[in-house]
């Protein structure tokens, strides 16, 4: 990777170089990220958690982080963990499936990572089976998303402990705060909604389809700008839900399929690829988020089916609006720079906790997220004292990152 990539609260620049020699093979890998659209005031500017008003279910919490003694205000999804008289929160969760059609067709690629391409159309459906990668009768990715522990109880266990039968984020959520949650009634859950499908037409210049053949992958892979596919979600499709009664106090997912995100050009795969990210819009604010179900064999092993489901909801849940901050941390996972915000996913992208096989009989690939603890300093208070829900992480984020 020859440039170093930041993220931070305010903003985001993604950049990624892939060695040209890369290109030559016959199979890539594609880089694979998220990001992050915090709320922002009529001018602009990124509101602050305090500020921050919506109908979703939320609490306020404080924190001195022993990272470096400042004080840090935050807002998570669910029940105040540090109160008492617990019960369970469940947010409404609307699954929107999105069928999407690219117009532009890649026919190669050149020595420095741009696709060539001519008109053609490719459909990505998740709503269909799909025999190429997929096995049935596991092989819808609407019903494997369904089915998925993101939204069916599990029994989770971190080491030793037990968390619960319950669904991952929340299993999580139980372990990020076990110190003052275990063994009690506390719950965050999702409650899906499938709504109808939407289909999307993607000009020829806002998006490209990669057929199969190309890099010999099992499926296809749709590229739409993050610009074109944003201004659709928030400028169309989310006043469509709130005609039909969506409001903020639920949290809406879009499912793609085989798609993903460029900053930039679609063609230039070294501003590829988002994977998915959560969003925050508008007053009251509305959280949202346009995740993939990814199967198409151009990203590392580990980001498979729901693992990106894990990483962003987990990340809704513990920063709705995107705006939570603390001491800045960095050089691990997809940060090559330094970042200031809690994004559990983000420190830990690509790696995942041992995969858990649902009652359906299919195997599902569950992101590891990061504890409160990691980004807010030690002592944990976590389960196990752990800093992340397989243990990679041993200690905190360290030192304020440079």
């Amino acid at each position: 990777m020859r440039t170093r990539c930041l993220l931070t609260l305010l903003c985001f620049a993604i950049c990624f170089s892939i060695p040209a020699s890369l290109w030559a093979q016959s199979r890539v890998k594609l880089n694979a990220y998220t990001t992050v659209k915090p709320a922002k005031d009529a001018a602009g500017h990124v509101v602050r958690p305090a500020d921050s008003v919506s109908a979703l279910a939320t609490f306020t919490y404080n924190v001195t982080s022993s990272r470096d003694g400042n004080s840090y205000t935050g807002a998570m999804v669910g029940q105040d963990p540090f109160s008492s008289g617990f019960t369970t929160t469940t947010v409404t969760t609307p699954i929107v499936p999105l069928i999407i059609t690219f117009n532009s067709v890649a026919t190669g690629i050149n020595k420095k990572g741009i696709l060539t391409r001519t008109k053609g159309q490719i459909t990505f459906d998740p709503t269909v089976a799909d025999t190429a990668c997929l096995t049935a009768p596991n092989d819808v990715p609407l019903t494997l998303t369904q089915q998925s522990p993101i939204f069916q109880a599990n029994n989770f266990q971190f080491g030793p402990t037990a968390v619960g039968d319950t669904q991952y984020i929340d299993a999580f959520q139980r372990a990020n705060f076990w110190q003052f949650v275990g063994g009690t009634d506390y719950h965050t859950l999702l409650n899906p909604v499938v709504f109808q499908p939407i289909t999307l037409n993607i000009k020829s210049a806002d998006g490209v389809a990669i057929p199969a053949s190309l890099f010999g992958t099992c499926g296809s892979l749709g590229i739409v700008t993050f610009k074109t596919l944003d201004a659709i979600l928030t400028g169309s499709l989310l006043p469509q839900l709130a005609a039909q009664g969506v409001d903020t106090s639920q949290f809406p997912i879009f499912l793609l399929y085989n798609t993903v995100m460029s900053v930039g050009l679609p063609e230039d795969l070294n501003k590829c690829c988002i994977i998915g990210f959560h969003g925050a819009t508008g007053s009251p604010i509305q959280t949202f988020s346009p995740i993939d179900f990814e199967t198409s064999g151009l990203f590392a092993a580990s980001v498979h089916d729901t693992s990106i489901m894990a990483h962003e909801v987990g990340e809704w849940m513990d920063d709705p609006f995107g705006n939570n901050p603390t001491p800045a941390w960095g050089h691990t996972g997809q940060v090559g720079g330094c970042q200031n915000n809690l994004e559990v996913g983000d420190p830990l992208t690509g790696t995942n906790i041992p995969t858990v096989q649902g009652a359906n009989g299919f195997t599902y690939h569950l992101q590891e997220l990061a504890f409160f603890s990691w980004f807010y300093g030690a002592p944990s208070i976590a389960v196990n004292g752990w800093f992340s829900d397989n243990n990679t992480f041993k200690t905190d984020a360290g030192p304020v990152c440079q």
